[in-house]
């Protein structure tokens, strides 16, 4: 097993004289006993040491619009190579990349792409940038330390589309070799983390936002609307409160439709539900909020919040048109829009 490729010492674990290990990569900071796996299948004891069993193993890669993240102020109408592994640390049971954020590394069967490789590629294909994504980032931890320098150096940004699990030791690194901009999925209040997503705990997701602010990193929130789980006013208010909490009130912040999925049948999002979670935003003050998932939506258009003026179009993942100024301004009232482009 050691030797191939895909498997590599972990970098953030503690080893005990028992010869358990802690997996320092994400919160739930597993105690993993020798032989045995974390949660997340991705992790394991070997000998005492802590080796991840997916560096570089890509389940899925592909060039996608920047918006399909969805980033909306991050470099409008770029294409970044995305990929992902296997496996998650989370266990929601309505998870739209199931068949492979609930399968298991195969180190037979792995593909792997070197760093180098995954940024010939990205600029073959025309691409301005890197997105680790599909399923949870976070057990790419390694590859995106190595993948990050080596895109930035070609001029490609970098970014991670993630549940917002890892430990701030794991984002300070992220954060340090080259990560530009993270979307954290927030799912809800503590009781629907702790119910659907685990036992994991809310509080962290948000530290994390926080710190990824700090660290300069652009910040978007998208929240999955789900009926019978997170929809309801109180949850939704407490969601947008920590939101201008902890990010400020120019952060985009997304609300998106969700659709059954894997072992959740629950009808699909009501289009009206969306829009009241974002004019409950807008309401309590966040400037950009959107609705997704809704192709054609007026709301999946940015507009600027002192005028009204239509700013940036979008049908889908396609962006229509861009008014932004080179300065970041409105044209029209030039109110200041926080933009990376």
């Amino acid at each position: 097993m050691i030797g191939l490729p895909t498997v590599k010492e972990a970098l953030f674990y503690e080893a005990s004289e028992s010869g358990e290990v802690v997996c320092m990569t994400c919160e739930r900071r597993c105690r993993i006993r020798s032989g045995l796996k974390g949660f997340c299948n991705t992790r394991m004891n070997i000998n005492s040491k802590l080796y991840t069993l997916v560096y570089g193993d890509i389940s899925s890669i592909s060039a996608n619009p920047i918006e399909k993240k969805p980033f909306f102020h991050f470099y409008p109408g770029t294409l970044a190579l995305t990929a992902g592994s296997w496996s998650c640390n989370f266990a929601c049971p309505w998870c739209q990349n199931f068949e492979i954020s609930k399968t298991p590394p195969d180190l037979v069967k792995a593909n792997y792409i070197s760093p180098e490789r995954f940024v010939e590629i990205a600029l073959n294909h025309g691409c301005d940038g890197t997105s680790i994504s599909f399923n949870e980032p976070t057990l790419l931890l390694e590859y995106g330390l190595d993948l990050f320098p080596l895109a930035r150096k070609k001029g490609l940004y970098n970014t991670y589309v993630s549940n917002g699990y890892m430990t701030l030791q794991a984002l300070d690194a992220l954060a340090e070799s080259g990560l530009d901009a993270i979307k954290f999925d927030v799912k809800g209040d503590e009781e629907v983390y702790e119910k659907y997503c685990g036992g994991v705990r809310e509080e962290v997701v948000w530290r994390n936002a926080h710190r990824a602010k700090e660290l300069g990193l652009h910040v978007e929130i998208v929240n999955l609307v789900i009926p019978g789980v997170n929809d309801d006013e109180d949850c939704l208010k407490r969601l947008v409160e920590k939101h201008i909490k902890e990010l400020g009130s120019d952060a985009p912040l997304h609300f998106t439709r969700y659709h059954p999925e894997y072992k959740f049948n629950v009808p699909s999002t009501p289009v009206k539900t969306l829009e009241k979670a974002r004019e409950l935003a807008r309401s309590l003050g966040v400037l950009f909020s959107y609705v997704g998932n809704v192709p054609g939506h007026r709301y999946e258009n940015t507009w600027c919040p002192a005028c009204g003026e239509l700013l940036i179009q979008r049908l889908g993942f396609n962006v229509l048109s861009n008014r932004v100024t080179s300065g970041g301004k409105c044209p029209k009232c030039g109110f200041q829009i926080p933009l990376v482009q």
